[in-house]
C-alpha cells in the first residue's frame, strides 16, 4: 500500500502540475515496468540480505575493515556533507512561507552655512509576504525534501557499495596470500626435484635434460611470486584507500594473519522483487529524484501565474534620542502581478521541467531493472561458483595423488621426468584454480547482498532528516 499511494503521489504531482506544458505531462500510477512476483532462480534458506550481512563470513579483517571504512572512507564523507547541504536547503525553503523583515538605523547630519547641525536619528523596518496563492513555495519545499531523501539514499548506496569493496577487496588479498603461500610451497617441492635430478643425472641414471626440465619449472615458479607479492601489495593499497589510511599496515595485517578464504553461507534467502526493490537504496534514491524533478513542474508552471506580495515598513525619526518614538509613521501594501510577455522563457522553464521529469522517469525505470539484473545476475553466480568449488576441490585432491605416485616412482626410476613435471604443474593449476573458485564463492555471496539491498539499514532513515547514523546497523 506504501508503494502505491507513492507512486499515486508522483502521478497527481506530475499530472497537476504540468497541465499547462506542451510536452505530455501524464506519468503512470507506476514505474511502468512490470515486476515479477517471484524470482526465476531458487531462494535459499538462510535469512535474507542484512545491513551487516558481511559478518557471516566470520572474517575479522572483513569486520574490521569494514567499520573502518564506514568511520573514515573519504567517499562517505562527502556524500555525509552533500547529505547536511540539502538538509540545509530544505530550512531554506521553508522559509518562503514566513515574511522577510528588515530593520535599518542611521544618523544624520547636515552640513553648510544654512544647515541645522543637529544631528537626526532614524530607526525603520520593512516586510515582505509573499502568499502562497499557487504553490510556488510549496513546490520548492516539495522538491527540497525529496532532494533531501534522494542525498540520503545516495549516501546509503554509496554506504552499500563501499562495504562490498572492503569486503571483496580484502576476499581478493586472502586469496593472493593463498596463492603466494601455495607458490612458496611449490617452489621448496621444486628445489627438491631439481636436487633429484641433479643426483640422478651425477649417478649417470638421467641426462642432462632432466635437470634443465626441473630448473626451468623451477625458474618460472619463482617467477610467479614477485607477480603476486605486487597484486597483493595493490590490493592492500586500495582496502588502505578505501578505509581512509595510508598503506601499509593492511599489507602487514593480511600477511600476518595468514587465514584461508572466507567460506560463506550455503545459501541466501530471497524478499520478494517488490520488497528488494524498496530495500534498495539506489532505486529509493531514483524514485525521490523523480518526486523531486516532478515538484519543479509546479514551480515553473507557478511562475506564469498571478504573484501576490504583502509589503509595509514602519519609521521614525528625530533630533534627539529621547522623543525617538513619538511619531511612528508606516505604510501597508498589497500587491499582485502577473507576467504578459517574456519572449516563451517562462513556457520554455515549464517544458525543460517537464523533460527533467521525464528523464528522471527513465532513470528510475532504469534502477529498477538494473536492481531485479543485479539479483537474478548474483543468485545465477553465486550457485555456479559453489559447484565449481566443489569440482575444483576434487580435481585438487586428484592432483595431489598423482603428484605424490609420480614423484616417488620418479625417484624410483620408473618413470621419467617429463611425467613428473605434468603431474607437479597439474597440482599447481588445481591448487590455484580451487583458491579462486573459493574467492569467486565469496564475493559472489557479496553481491547477491549487495543486490538484494544489504549493507544499510533502512529502519534509520527519516525522509525530513536523511540518515540518522551512517545507515548501518553494527
Amino acid at each position: 500500500m506504501q508503494t502505491g499511494r507513492r507512486w499515486l503521489t508522483i502521478a497527481l504531482l506530475a499530472g497537476g502540475l504540468g497541465g499547462c506544458v506542451s510536452a505530455p505531462t501524464e506519468y503512470p500510477s507506476g514505474p511502468g515496468i512490470p515486476v515479477p512476483e517471484q524470482w526465476s532462480v531458487e531462494s535459499g534458506s538462510s535469512p535474507a540480505a542484512t545491513a551487516s550481512y558481511w559478518t557471516r563470513l566470520n572474517d575479522p579483517l572483513v569486520d574490521s575493515y569494514v567499520a573502518r571504512a564506514l568511520a573514515n572512507n573519504r567517499d562517505i564523507a562527502q556524500s555525509a556533507a552533500r547529505l547536511v547541504q540539502a538538509r540545509a536547503g530544505v530550512r531554506a525553503a521553508r522559509a518562503g512561507y514566513f515574511p522577510q523583515v528588515t530593520g535599518s538605523g542611521g544618523v544624520q547630519r547636515d552640513v553648510g552655512d544654512l544647515a541645522d547641525e543637529r544631528l537626526q536619528y532614524s530607526l525603520g523596518a520593512d516586510a515582505q509576504w509573499e502568499i502562497d496563492l499557487f504553490g510556488r513555495i510549496g513546490g520548492n519545499v516539495a522538491a527540497s525534501r525529496a532532494d533531501l531523501a534522494a542525498a540520503g539514499y545516495g549516501l546509503a548506496d554509496l554506504q552499500r557499495l563501499i562495504v562490498g569493496q572492503v569486503a571483496q577487496t580484502t576476499v581478493s588479498a586472502r586469496t593472493l596470500a593463498v596463492q603466494l603461500a601455495i607458490a612458496r610451497e611449490t617452489l621448496t617441492i621444486q628445489d627438491d626435484n631439481l636436487q633429484i635430478a641433479r643426483w640422478r643425472r651425477e649417478a649417470g641414471l638421467v641426462s642432462s635434460l632432466d635437470v634443465e626440465q626441473a630448473a626451468a619449472q623451477r625458474a618460472q615458479t619463482a617467477a610467479s611470486i614477485p607477480a603476486l607479492e605486487r597484486d597483493l601489495a595493490q590490493a592492500a593499497n586500495s582496502i588502505s584507500t578505501l578505509i581512509g589510511e595510508a598503506p601499509g599496515p593492511v599489507r602487514t595485517a593480511i600477511e600476518g594473519e595468514a587465514k584461508p578464504i572466507p567460506v560463506p553461507p550455503d545459501a541466501v534467502g530471497f524478499d520478494a522483487p517488490a520488497a528488494v526493490l524498496r530495500h534498495r537504496p539506489d532505486v529509493r534514491r531514483a524514485e525521490a529524484t523523480l518526486l523531486a524533478d516532478t515538484a519543479r513542474i509546479g514551480v515553473a508552471r507557478a511562475q506564469m501565474l498571478p504573484l501576490v506580495n504583502l509589503t509595509g515598513n514602519l519609521g521614525t525619526a528625530s533630533f534627539g534620542i529621547g522623543n525617538l518614538f513619538d511619531v511612528i509613521t508606516g505604510r501597508l501594501f498589497a500587491g499582485i502581478s502577473q507576467l504578459i510577455f517574456d519572449g516563451g522563457r517562462a513556457r520554455a522553464g515549464v517544458d525543460a521541467a517537464n523533460a527533467a521529469a521525464q528523464a528522471s522517469l527513465a532513470a528510475w525505470q532504469k534502477a529498477i531493472l538494473g536492481a531485479l539484473e543485479d539479483v537474478e545476475s548474483a543468485a545465477a553466480t553465486q550457485r555456479a561458483a559453489g559447484e565449481r568449488v566443489s569440482l575444483f576441490a576434487a580435481a585438487r585432491d586428484a592432483a595431489s595423488n598423482a603428484a605424490l605416485l609420480a614423484r616417488s616412482q620418479y625417484q624410483a626410476g620408473l618413470i621419467d621426468f617429463q611425467t613428473l613435471l605434468t603431474a607437479e604443474n597439474q597440482l599447481l593449476s588445481a591448487r590455484n584454480a580451487l583458491a579462486a573458485s573459493e574467492a569467486e564463492r565469496a564475493n559472489a555471496f557479496i553481491s547477491l547482498n549487495q543486490a538484494l539491498g544489504g549493507g544499510w539499514d533502512g529502519a534509520n532513515f527519516d525522509p525530513d532528516a536523511g540518515v540518522r547514523t551512517q545507515g548501518i546497523s553494527e
